[in-house]
């Protein structure tokens, strides 16, 4: 089940490693699919349980860029807790929250954060959105030609080299059906 919190935390941690606690609102979304997608590739798991779509700038993860586009209620969800209004593309920190508050993030998640930020962190948005479209960079994007088209979680598992994909896939789907039961009969 999509977790509000622990998006808004993942946004949260790379805004922490910008000089003013800030970060640009399409970067950061091309930075959650990217450490989406190194989880994928080095867990067999993505961080968020959420659909991913080819858009015009690129690969997003939707419900991720419902949140930060303000399309739920940012203050009943929990997101707003970690991250200040949406402001001129850009995205800040609470001023009181530290990397110790980002509590729903596991060492996995950060280590996936990491690597991202290792990699992408110096780049701009405009260059993500260049890099991302680069087939040899991101094989499962597909140009959605103004619009948008889900990305299966199996093309991206299979692209990142994820063996038995499919049967992965499943399971997946499987284990979130049991959570959501349990959740049920909570």
């Amino acid at each position: 089940m999509y977790n509000p919190i622990t998006a808004a935390q993942l946004i949260a941690y790379l805004a922490l490693k910008t000089e003013g606690k800030i970060i640009n609102v399409l970067k950061a979304i091309k930075l959650v699919y990217l450490a989406d997608r190194e989880s994928i590739k080095e867990w067999g798991l993505p961080i968020l349980d959420e659909n991913r779509c080819s858009m015009p700038h690129g690969p997003v993860n939707s419900f991720t860029y419902a949140h930060i586009n303000g399309e739920y209620d940012l203050d009943a969800c929990g997101w707003s807790t970690y991250l200040e209004d949406r402001e001129n593309h850009l995205v800040a920190v609470k001023n009181n929250i530290s990397v110790h508050d980002l509590n729903e993030l596991s060492e996995a998640d950060i280590q996936c954060l990491d690597a991202v930020w290792e990699k992408f962190g110096n780049m701009d948005q405009w260059q993500l959105v260049e890099w991302t479209h680069d087939e040899k960079n991101i094989p499962e994007w597909e140009d959605p030609n103004g619009s948008s088209k889900i990305i299966p979680l199996e093309r991206i598992m299979r692209v990142v080299g994820v063996k038995d994909s499919d049967a992965q896939v499943q399971l997946l789907k499987e284990h979130n059906e049991i959570e959501k039961l349990l959740k049920e009969l909570a």
